[in-house]
Order: C-alpha cells, then structure tokens, then sequence
C-alpha cells in the first residue's frame, strides 16, 4: 500500500482504515471479528487507523489490539501502526472548558490505547460563538511539548480559524476535512492555506458512505430510514450536489474512467482524491476484510488528464454544497448539523 510522510519522520499508508462505523449507529459489531479484520488490514499495508475520543469503544477497540499483537509488533512481524484520534468536546462544554478537562480527555486517549504518546490529535470545535477554541488548541500544544501527543492535528475547522491558530504559534500537522467528487469545498480557500504552511488533508467522505460505488449506478434513489448514519448523512450532501439525477450523471462519469481500469467507481473515486493537491490520505470506512481487495487496487493505476477532465465536467455542473468548509453541518438548526450528536464524551 502507497505510503506518504505526513509530516518529517513520520510515515502513514495514504489508505487509512476508518472508525466511525465501529461505534454507535452501524449495526452490531463483533470484537472478534473487529480485531481480526484490523489484523488483515496491516498485514495488507494499511497501517494507519483513525478514531475519536467520541466514536464509542474504538479506542478501547484498537488498545486491545495492540495488547492482543504486541510480540508481533515487537518483534517486526507486523509492521508499526499509527492511530489518529480526535479531541472533540462536548457542545454542553465549550462555553467553560477548562485546560484541566481537556488534559483528562487527553489522558484517558492514552489509557484506551494503551500508548505513553498520542501519535496524532485531531482538535475539533462545535461553536465559533465560544472562543475557548483558540485557549483550548494552545492548551493541546502544550501537552504536545510535555510529550503527551507527537503531532496536532485539526479537524472540521473553517480557513479562518485556522490561519488564526497558525498566528497564535500552534503547529498544525494535519487536517481531516470532508472531500469527494460531492464535495468539493476546502478548495474554495483552505488549499490555499494548505500549501503555504504544509498542512495536508485526511480526507473523510471520499465514497460518501458508500453512495459512490457500483452498487448505486442506475439503482432508485432510497428512501430513508437509511441502514446507517453515514448514509443519512451523504444523502444529504448528494442534495446539496445537485440531487439525486445529477449523482446518477456522476457515477456515470466515473464508471466510464473505470472502464478504462477494470476497477469499480468506489477506486476511481478515492484516486480522484488522492490525485489532489494538498491530500495526505484519505478515510475508508471498510466495515471487514472484503473490501482489501478493492483498495489494493489503488496501486494499480492512476488516473490521467483525460479522465480527471471527464470528471471535473460533470463537478462543474454541481449546485454545491457551497460556503466555508463545514459551515453546513456546523448549523445546530439546519438539516446537516440536527443530525450530529453533540455531547458524547459525557461519562
């Protein structure tokens, strides 16, 4: 699996094996399975693991599978992992956190995980209206100088937030952002900041839950309860992209450049990505082991001027979404953010 220095000295697979749907709201989750599947996934080369304080057990989940594996770890026949996980306080805490509760969340990170460091924080911040952000972001740099965390990273956050915590002297190592065929917003001005003080992109969303693949093409569009959050969530993104016919034009587009490769539309659209300036990696989601096949096939081809064109024609014809990156889903009221759940590191 492709791999990419993320930042000096420190190596990550550009596939990296998501989280999200090993907590709450994905169906039932084997333990088990869950940690043999991790197994498969490094021994293919994904070495990389994303999780969150927030996502319900993960962290707990991959902690014990460093215990389970630690003589192979130790003895080089499994190569070394890398763990991101994230910082997000509750919406409930903002108006008054406090460095102190922010050094406990931080504590219990390396508890679950079973780690003296934190290979990467990922900061996140529900509400700009409480300025604590900014407090909180040189609060976690501080932690990283007493080595509680290696690099810091941010998510969620808009270009303007951004550029006042580079000012404020936080040295920010990476940015999880939502990108895809469907959503193209961080070019809008963040690349930008992106490029001039290297801050590269973890990208979340680049299949859309699974919306971008073959098991969509020509198929009605679905009506909700979705099966998952992360359908539900996408769905909505597809609405904003222009809507359900105009996604059918785009898996369309992308089967035609995956013609070309013998590959499914879900790889064409994760090199689309991996193709774009500024992107570290990008988040995959795979549920089990079944999906290993399709990412390897990653290596196997890039995609050239022609078919990155086909695809821009059929972006271009795109509605949205629109405005300042995460703006949408950072709307309490608005059909984006009355999905999210907003207080989950309550004990």
């Amino acid at each position: 699996m492709e791999r990419i220095e993320l930042q000096p000295g420190y190596s990550i697979s550009r596939v990296i094996k998501g989280g999200w749907h090993l907590a709450g709201g994905h169906g039932s989750i084997s333990e088990e399975q869950a940690l043999e599947d991790m197994l498969h996934f490094v021994k293919a080369g994904i070495t990389t693991f994303d999780c969150a304080d927030i996502y319900t057990g993960v962290e707990e989940l991959i902690g014990k599978f460093r215990k389970k594996y630690q003589d192979e770890f130790c003895s080089g026949e499994l190569p070394p992992i890398q763990v991101h996980t994230k910082y997000v306080p509750d919406y409930g805490a903002l108006a008054t956190l406090t460095n102190e509760q922010t050094t406990g969340i931080i504590d219990r990170s390396l508890k679950r995980l079973g780690v003296e460091q934190l290979d990467l924080v990922q900061f996140a911040w529900w509400d700009y209206q409480f300025p604590k952000y900014l407090e909180t972001a040189l609060h976690l740099s501080e932690l990283q100088k007493a080595g509680k965390i290696r690099f810091l990273g941010i998510t969620n956050f808009d270009a303007q937030r951004i550029q006042e915590m580079i000012d404020a002297g936080v040295n920010i190592a990476s940015n999880q952002v939502q990108y895809s065929v469907l959503d193209q917003r961080v070019e809008n001005n963040m690349t930008a900041i992106a490029k001039k003080h290297y801050i590269p992109y973890l990208c979340y969303g680049t299949v859309a839950g699974g919306f971008l693949s073959d098991r969509y093409l020509e198929a009605p569009d679905p009506l909700p309860p979705f099966e998952n959050r992360s359908l539900t969530k996408y769905r909505l993104i597809i609405d904003e992209f222009g809507g359900y016919e105009l996604f059918q034009k785009a898996l369309e587009t992308l089967r035609d450049v995956a013609n070309r490769y013998e590959v499914g539309i879900a790889e064409v659209a994760c090199k689309y990505i991996l193709q774009k300036p500024m992107v570290g990696g990008i988040i995959i989601g795979a549920r089990n082991r079944n999906h290993l096949e399709s990412l390897q096939r990653l290596n196997g081809f890039s995609l050239d001027e022609k078919d990155l064109s086909k695809i821009e024609t059929i972006v271009t014809q795109s509605r949205g979404p629109n405005g300042p990156f995460y703006e949408l889903e950072r709307d309490k009221t608005g059909k984006h953010g009355s999905i999210m759940k907003y207080n989950l590191n309550e004990d």
